[in-house]
């Protein structure tokens, strides 16, 4: 890699590891531009080479959020060979992780108003709802004709679930309920 493209992706890392910080922080609302031009030490020109605006550096920043859960749940259910399992360890570890702020609100709160329901889809397409969809279509509990409805109606729960643990007081036992509701909701017929 040239010194240029190092520079240049060293610039990325930099604006996404800051606007991440301040849209947990504040919320998209309040993030300015300014602010992460100030924090970083550059110019408008530099940000708007990388990124068109502040919606842009958003869905960067969501991006790189939806692709490191992945990368979390993959590393939960690897080993495991039951897709029903799978499902339900993969949809735990999912809740666990949207226990993390910056996750909720980035991911959950902010993302869907952000973006528009439709972008938001076609985002959350690529990385989790589509591999919860697979995951679903692999345990053959739902008729392929029902399988877009029933994931998406999975992912409401699962997400709701995950608020509900979050901001519950006792977070063991919230995750207990949860674990219990999910091993009955994803049994096998």
């Amino acid at each position: 890699m040239n010194l240029k493209a190092e520079r240049g992706a060293a610039t990325r890392d930099q604006l996404l590891a800051i606007a991440t910080r301040l849209f947990a922080e504040h919320g998209y609302e309040g993030t300015s531009i300014e602010a992460v031009l100030q924090e970083s030490g550059l110019s408008r020109g530099a940000l708007y080479h990388h990124y068109a605006g502040k919606d842009a550096l958003f869905e960067a920043v969501l991006e790189a959020k939806e692709a490191a859960i992945g990368r979390d749940i993959l590393k939960a259910v690897k080993g495991l060979d039951d897709p029903a399992e799978i499902l339900r360890t993969g949809a735990l570890a999912w809740i666990r992780l949207a226990g993390d702020p910056v996750i909720q609100r980035i991911v959950l709160i902010d993302a869907p108003s952000v973006l528009g329901w439709q972008q938001w889809r076609a985002l959350e397409e690529r990385y989790s709802f589509g591999s919860l969809k697979l995951a679903l279509q692999a345990t053959d509990a739902v008729p392929a004709e029902f399988l877009d409805l029933h994931a998406h109606m999975l992912l409401a729960a699962i997400n709701e679930s995950a608020l509900l643990v979050a901001r519950g007081g006792d977070r063991d036992t919230a995750e207990a309920a949860v674990e219990e509701f999910l091993r009955r909701l994803l049994r096998r017929p």
